[in-house]
């Protein structure tokens, strides 16, 4: 009754390997998987689709709560056992404002991972996530009515956004919080920890489509456009070095390194959008 999603779930977790649309698929459903169990209170790692020892451990607890075979694979009975958490398959029904379960959860992890973060990654279908699908459509050059049908699950199997563009590090520092999951969210860009007021420079040459604080938790920011549909975003900074409309060169000092909005330290937050979603930078940066 489970289809083929409860089958991937229970493959992972026992360590099998994957052809790169397989292990999609499956991320997504163990994904949804870590969503049920921390609601449970038994997993407290990222929801981050990695089937690790932390999520197979849960699932041992799970199991062993139950009274059901001990073997740390979430097959079609273990996913039972979480109810409605555990159910329906992803892409069994369109889904709306108001749907909760598995697929919602799977869905959550997918919006997420191709730049569409909608908050916690809970399995409930609020306004949050109906904006998030709509984003994602409008994206993907569909209807953006904000429901997860068919046609959106069909988009969202296309691999996720990345630069076309090739960036230079804006800070040269260690990361210490990558693009994904953190927890139950997820984390948007890079984080570069520096001492206060340190130059951030331009990734690449584009002019300056905003600065400013959002009100957004990122403060103080500066956006960049380095045109075919690349963006960069340089947020919590102590200053702007640089003024809305400006034409910036590559390398070209742009802000200073700050703790503003709700950064805990001093610390450069980096972001690559893509058309509209968020992108990993690591990808682009890769060879600057």
């Amino acid at each position: 009754m489970w289809g083929r999603g409860a089958t991937a779930v229970a493959v992972l977790l026992a360590g099998a390997a994957w052809a790169p649309p397989a292990r999609a698929a499956a991320a997504r459903d163990v994904a949804a998987l870590q969503v049920a169990l921390r609601a449970d209170g038994l997993y407290a790692g990222d929801v981050d689709g990695i089937a690790g020892p932390g999520t197979a451990a849960a699932v041992r607890v799970l199991q062993r709560r139950r009274g059901l075979a001990v073997d740390g694979i979430a097959g079609p009975r273990t996913r039972a056992a979480l109810g409605r958490r555990g159910r329906p398959p992803y892409g069994s029904r369109p889904l709306r404002r108001g749907a909760a379960g598995w697929d919602v959860a799977a869905l959550q992890f997918e919006l997420a991972r191709h730049g569409f973060p909608s908050g916690p990654l809970d399995g409930g279908f609020g306004p949050r996530v109906e904006a998030a699908v709509a984003r994602f459509q409008a994206h993907a050059g569909l209807a953006p009515d904000g429901v997860a049908g068919p046609a959106t699950i069909a988009a969202l199997r296309a691999p996720p956004p990345r630069s076309p563009l090739a960036l230079t590090w804006p800070l040269r520092a260690p990361v210490t919080d990558g693009f994904g999951a953190r927890g139950a969210r997820w984390h948007t860009g890079l984080d570069l920890p520096a001492a206060f007021g340190r130059v951030v420079v331009a990734p690449r040459a584009g002019r300056v489509a905003g600065t400013g604080d959002a009100g957004d938790g990122y403060g103080l920011r500066v956006t960049l456009d380095h045109g075919g549909g690349v963006r960069t975003r340089s947020a919590h900074l102590s200053a702007a070095l640089v003024a809305p409309g400006a034409w910036v060169a590559a390398g070209a000092p742009i802000g200073r390194v700050g703790a503003t909005g709700a950064a805990t330290g001093p610390h450069l937050h980096f972001e690559v959008i893509v058309r509209g979603a968020l992108a990993d930078p690591l990808p682009a940066l890769s060879g600057g």
